[in-house]
């Protein structure tokens, strides 16, 4: 069983960081202390990805505001909205808005990528929003049909994936909540599938991960098993690890095993337990293990813990495989 750990999104800023940025907003720092304290925030949480071994490097994700703003601040075609509530959570984003035929702005998303993944482009996981997820949630004015803007982004990420490839970029993780919460069906699965064909194409043998959280991944699993993708994952805070059908091979499979809407710890026993019984179900490639979705919900000192489950869980996973 191969098994690696990583974030799948955003971490929580430290207080040293929320109150660097609270002080900005009031006056009573200079915008040098907070880069300087953005800077010290990145570099704890790469030294804590890199302490508990994780396959890749994010630095936290921890300057964008939400998802969607690089994208909507820098594309064609795109205007930042208005805050609207991300799903049934406490948090919010600014909604894209989407005023004509969206076109990439060259390098704009290499520009906007934490310190931490453009210093090692080959130990980065990328994490950008997936086509459906984008288009779904954005405010189409555009003219074109929800099916062409899915099919379109696709194909400009699929393009953004092949520049940062050439930047030495290889491996990205598309989030995609609503594949799950929404799932798609007829013409919209299949720009779906069109879309990621586009992605897959620009990545070029690199690893693309699809991660999906925030409702019940079963009926969207047909469609996640014909992604194109190196692995695509589930939530396990809201898919029964149970009800998962057989099926041998197929993409890796991402399991989120640490629940980001709790500060309460998980067992990584218990943990280790699931993803065994998943595995002897599907057998696939590899197994992926990171939280449900971001982390950015919760504290500093209990999304750490919880990372440090992630961490436990793969070292009993990886000695049971030598026994």
């Amino acid at each position: 069983m191969m098994v690696r750990t990583g974030l799948t999104g955003p971490f929580p800023r430290s207080e040293a960081l929320v109150g660097a940025t609270r002080d900005l907003d009031r006056g009573r720092t200079t915008p040098e202390a907070v880069e300087e304290a953005f800077q010290a925030a990145e570099r704890e949480v790469v030294h804590l990805e890199s302490r508990l071994g994780f396959a890749h490097v994010t630095g936290g994700y921890l300057r964008w505001p939400d998802l969607f703003r690089p994208i909507a601040e820098s594309w064609e075609g795109f205007a930042v909205g208005p805050l609207q509530r991300w799903f049934e959570t406490n948090t919010f984003y600014r909604q894209p808005i989407l005023l004509a035929p969206p076109g990439r702005a060259a390098g704009a998303l290499a520009a906007r990528l934490p310190p931490a993944c453009a210093q090692d482009p080959g130990r980065a996981r990328v994490v950008l929003p997936g086509p459906y997820t984008l288009a779904g949630l954005a405010d189409n004015r555009s003219g074109e049909t929800d099916e062409a803007i899915v099919h379109r982004l696709g194909r400009l990420l699929g393009e953004e994936v092949a520049d940062l490839r050439a930047r030495g970029f290889a491996t990205f993780q598309f989030s995609e909540p609503l594949l799950v919460v929404r799932p798609p069906t007829g013409p919209k699965a299949e720009a779906v599938l069109a879309g990621y064909r586009a992605i897959a194409a620009g990545a070029d043998h690199g690893t693309t991960l699809v991660w999906t959280y925030g409702a019940d991944a079963a009926p969207a699993l047909g469609l996640l098993e014909q992604l194109p993708v190196s692995a695509f994952g589930i939530d396990l805070a809201e898919t029964d690890p149970a009800s998962l059908p057989e099926r041998k091979g197929g993409p890796g499979l991402g399991l989120g095993v640490v629940d980001p809407r709790t500060t309460l710890g998980e067992d990584p026993d218990e943990v280790v337990r699931i993803v065994r019984q998943v595995y002897a179900r599907r057998r696939p490639p590899s197994i992926w293990l990171g939280p449900g979705g971001p982390l950015d919900l919760l504290p500093w000192e209990p999304a750490t813990r919880k990372l440090h489950v992630l961490a436990a869980a793969r070292q009993a996973l990886s000695e049971g495989n030598r026994t």
